[in-house]
């Protein structure tokens, strides 16, 4: 059985997690910290939209990126700012052309469908979508055999906000279909030590701004991995202190968790240390590393490798991948015990 990772950027299993980071995230544009570039083109979007009043929808929008970075988020901020109702849904989820059909045809105009993992569609359901995103219209087969007829249904005016960790896996078509096309970048530093503080407002949680650095610097660059070290450095100060989380809870809370000055875990270094290990400077294929972990390729490429490459602990080449001389110096201190 997996063991759930505290710095893993994907959405939490559990029920009253879910529903805690579910409440932590902001409404509006106001509240929603970073990703500036993309704030303000879907400000001057909207506001267009709003001023030309002509019974249209916002372009369909495509955002893409690693996971955690706030691209469901971002789907409710653009709802609400609308005005318009929020349907959530995700690729792997619509298996039928049928099921698509279903929740076109309770749209309303200006609604916003957002399609999580929108790279898994699979294609009877892309060929659907086609139609529906750029006319508006839905063709559906009434019938078998000689008997079977086509039928094109209008469609309210929708905007698709589709998310994806994986462009490349997009169908060509699809993509072309998407008016506003964007990557969320990591976030810096500052930026999530201020949803740190956001997050312990509202989950009226005292903490120091030093404690707040050494959380945001191990955070990963990565708003649901803060919110997530955040509420676990914060059970630690309900035990162990008065509740308020100062420089030592939290460095007594984040060496328990094994989450070392980077913000990598055991599951990073492993495999870190097994590269250079069995294969020193030489690079390393993705199937050999996934051989070396006990990991999927796919678990590698998406939740792995970005965060490494992005500190330069990593690095690809044509032949695969290799351990930089920063890499090596960060396993060397891990063994001085440098947390």
């Amino acid at each position: 059985m997996a063991i759930e990772r505290l710095v893993e950027p994907t959405m939490a299993n559990d029920a009253e997690e879910e529903r805690i980071e579910i409440s932590l995230r902001p409404t509006s544009f106001s509240e929603y910290v970073g990703q500036e570039h993309l704030k303000n083109n879907l400000k001057l979007a909207i506001s267009a939209l709003k001023k030309r009043n002509d019974g249209s929808s916002l372009d369909h929008i495509l955002l893409y990126g690693p996971p955690g970075l706030g691209k469901t988020t971002m789907a409710g901020v653009i709802a609400h700012e609308l005005g318009a109702s929020l349907r959530v849904t995700s690729g792997p989820a619509i298996e039928r052309a049928g099921d698509l059909a279903s929740i076109l045809t309770n749209l309303k105009d200006g609604d916003v469908l957002f399609i999580d993992e929108i790279h898994r569609l699979r294609r009877a359901v892309e060929e659907v979508l086609y139609s529906a995103m750029e006319d508006y219209k839905l063709d559906i087969v009434i019938g078998k055999g000689p008997a079977a007829r086509s039928v094109r249904l209008d469609l309210p005016h929708f905007t698709v906000i589709g998310a994806t960790t994986r462009t490349g896996s997009l169908a060509g078509p699809l993509r072309d279909r998407f008016g506003i096309i964007h990557r969320l970048e990591y976030y810096k530093e500052p930026e999530i030590e201020q949803i740190i503080n956001r997050t312990a407002k509202i989950l009226e949680t005292e903490i120091e701004p030093e404690a707040c650095k050494i959380l945001a610097k191990r955070s990963r660059l990565t708003p649901r991995i803060a919110n997530r070290l955040f509420k676990r450095v914060r059970d630690y100060a309900d035990v162990n202190g008065d509740g308020i989380v100062d420089v030592k809870m939290a460095e007594n809370a984040l060496e328990l968790m094994e989450i070392d000055y980077l913000g990598l875990d055991p599951a990073d270094r492993n495999m870190l240390k097994l590269m250079w290990e069995n294969y020193g400077d030489r690079p390393v294929g993705l199937s050999t590393i996934a051989a070396l972990t006990g990991d999927e390729a796919t678990t590698i490429e998406d939740f792995y490798e970005p965060y490494l490459l992005q500190l330069g602990l990593l690095m690809r080449t044509p032949k695969g991948r290799v351990v930089t001389e920063k890499g090596k110096k960060h396993l060397q201190n891990f063994k001085n015990d440098v947390l």
